[in-house]
């Protein structure tokens, strides 16, 4: 039983390798939400990427070291961490990788680089092809120069859980005697047990020359289940940082929960020798935001923030709930940000109700600007025009999902979006839309104005769909038909009017709460047509990284108690953010961005 405990650093790695996650792609607007929610959320360290996968990668790390770096909302006062967020980026052991991460993060007020090379003779051997002695050399040679840049150094061996322990020792040793300040354990592929592991990271410790003075970390996948327990192992074993990602999302099975691993440590004090400094009631929603941008949904019953997480269908649970919640519940839900108290929303509530609701969800302010609550209470009076029932929790971070996605969809930086009409523009709209070229900067390239659809058994499904063209200034209308249903023929009149042909990558749809006027969420992912042909098929052979090699995805978000109509709104605003995407800013492919560590 732990009496004094040491800090425990919470190394966020959501950006990086939870990006990783196949279907993933995470735009630089979408990577800079996240990374203020995990500052508001109180993460010491963030892995805000991999800089030298393309430019559009590294302009992403660098706006978070810029934007987000010097951020203090929500980190000061008694129990938090009081100071600014370290943000890391990624490098393979190559100079060129080091430097670039060095360029990206070095305008954050505390930045790291974070330099890994395999260890394992089946990596050494069949990857990278070198000796155990030209690795230890390489590992000198390239933390040495990290630490010529900086003096924050963390260094990976990748596959740590399956190499030689005596080599590993030594290799660990290099990188110490080279600058490293953190020794990162990772088991890559989710091999090792909890007792292996923990074993593992105390064996290391006691036998690393230099291991005294640094911190040792622990990266764990999640492919046989284990990767919460082996890293719970780690810490009682000796290590003071945990490598996870928010929803555990990540390559195959994913990392190790962030979630899981704070409230394991906070709801046994006693039994780990570390405390931690996160705020836990922002769990909920930034489980939401996480899941509504990266496109991977949450399991109903995943711990800590699935839906199920503190419902109680038996009888016999719900009895007892009701006498003393602590029979079944070893978490109070407002711990973790899910709400219990009885303030029922309807058309009646006023803004105070309304921001006192949101402030209980995890929305206070900075999470959300002005503009942005002002809107979500708009959408909140609609729906509860539209709604017999109260307004929902459900609903209401459905609410703010929605905002989020709309506020996105005009972040774009270009000014003259790319998306344009097959008819040719006349002069007169020339100069409405030069009029308008500053207004698009701060409004929706297109906007739903109205939406017809007839369908039925029996009947060719078409859809008559107008929008507003806010750089020309115009209302376009435009009609199609369709196999499929009515959403098809929707997306296709919108594809006529943009004038682009458009691949939808994703769709879904859910309900956010019970009963037949609930309010429906959906969320798309789109791509232009012809570059997913186009880059479909690439080896990604090369020695290096490609500089651009992506297809750039865009993700829209929209609620609406009619499906039809919110499924039209999130397409429009995955269409605005193709609208205002620079080229510049195109990310990796996910193949070249995925590095095993």
């Amino acid at each position: 039983m732990a009496t004094t405990t040491d800090k425990l650093i919470i190394f966020d790695t959501t950006l990086r390798d939870g990006e990783q996650s196949p279907g993933v792609t995470l735009n630089t607007e979408e990577k800079l939400e996240i990374a203020r929610q995990l500052s508001r959320l109180g993460v010491d360290v963030l892995e805000a990427g991999f800089p030298v996968a393309s430019p559009g990668d590294f302009n992403a790390v660098q706006r978070i070291a810029r934007e987000v770096g010097p951020l203090m909302e929500g980190r000061t006062g008694a129990g938090r961490v009081n100071q600014e967020m370290v943000i890391c980026g990624l490098a393979r052991s190559v100079k060129a990788d080091i430097q670039t991460a060095f360029d990206a993060v070095k305008d954050a007020p505390r930045h790291r680089i974070h330099v890994f090379l395999a260890t394992s003779d089946i990596h050494l051997e069949f990857k990278l092809k070198i000796s155990r002695a030209q690795c230890i050399e390489r590992i000198t040679d390239t933390v040495s120069f990290a630490k010529s840049l900086c003096k924050d150094i963390e260094f990976s061996p990748e596959d740590a859980g399956r190499s030689d322990r005596a080599f590993l020792c030594e290799a660990l040793a290099a990188a110490i005697n080279a600058g490293a300040t953190t020794l990162n354990i990772p088991d890559t592929v989710g091999y090792n047990t909890p007792s292996e592991y923990g074993d593992l990271i105390k064996h290391l410790k006691e036998n690393t020359p230099g291991a005294d003075g640094v911190i040792f970390s622990t990266h764990c996948h999640n492919d046989l289940g284990l990767a919460t327990a082996n890293t719970l192992a780690g810490v009682s074993n000796g290590a003071r940082q945990v490598e996870v990602t928010i929803n555990g999302i990540g390559e195959r099975a994913g990392n190790t929960s962030l979630e899981e691993v704070v409230m394991n440590v906070h709801t046994h004090p006693l039994s780990y020798p570390v405390h931690h400094t996160i705020n836990t009631r922002l769990f909920f929603s930034t489980s939401r935001m996480v899941e509504d941008l990266s496109g991977m949904a949450v399991q109903a019953n995943k711990a800590i923030v699935g839906r199920n997480a503190f419902l109680h269908e038996s009888g016999i649970h719900q009895d007892g709930v009701l006498k003393n919640k602590q029979t079944y519940e070893i978490i109070r839900p407002e711990d973790v940000g899910v709400t219990t108290g009885n303030l029922a929303l309807g058309k009646h509530s006023g803004r105070h109700a309304f921001k006192t609701k949101l402030d209980d969800l995890g929305y206070a302010a900075p999470a959300l600007s002005d503009a942005q609550f002002q809107a979500a209470f708009a959408k909140f009076k609609d729906l509860a025009d539209s709604k017999k029932a109260g307004v929902t929790d459900g609903d209401m971070h459905a609410l703010v999902a929605d905002v989020r996605s709309s506020t996105l969809a005009v972040s774009g930086h270009a000014v003259t979006p790319p998306v344009t009409s097959t008819d040719p523009v006349p002069e007169d709209d020339n100069e409405k839309a030069a009029s308008s070229s500053a207004a698009s900067e701060s409004a929706p390239r297109f906007t739903l104005k109205h939406l017809q659809v007839f369908t039925g058994l029996g009947i060719t499904p078409t859809a008559t769909v107008t929008l507003f063209d806010s750089v020309r200034g115009t209302e376009i209308t435009d009609v199609a038909l369709a196999q499929n249903g009515p959403i098809e023929a929707t997306f296709s009149a919108i594809q006529r009017i943009i004038g682009i042909e458009i691949q939808l990558l994703n769709f879904n749809v859910a309900a956010t709460s019970e009963g037949q006027d609930t309010l429906g969420k959906v969320a798309v992912r789109i791509a232009r047509a012809t570059e997913a042909e186009e880059k479909e098929g690439g080896d990604g052979s090369s020695s290096s990284l490609a500089p651009s090699g992506a297809v750039a995805k865009f993700s829209g978000l929209a609620t609406n108690v009619d499906i039809i109509t919110a499924s039209a709104n999130a397409y429009i605003a995955a269409v605005n953010r193709m609208a205002g995407h620079d080229e510049s800013e195109n990310r990796a492919s996910h193949k070249s961005r995925n590095v095993d560590i």
